[in-house]
């Protein structure tokens, strides 16, 4: 039992796994914005196109 106590109070005194987690939240986050960020310009790219194609299609009209 002694063995568990001393092997649980080093596993808390340890940080690596909290330095992992941090870095795991903030590739999290990260990829939030990115994916945020390409949203927005894949919404506005979407409306350019349209417009292009609706005036081509207009122009090329008899």
């Amino acid at each position: 039992m002694e063995k568990f106590v001393l092997a649980t109070r080093r596993f808390l005194r340890d940080e690596e796994g909290v330095t992992a987690i941090e870095y795991g939240l903030i590739a999290a986050l990260i990829a939030v914005v990115i994916i945020g960020a390409v949203t927005l310009v894949g919404d506005g790219l979407n409306t350019v196109f349209n417009t292009i194609q609706t005036e081509l299609n207009g122009a090329a009209a008899p």
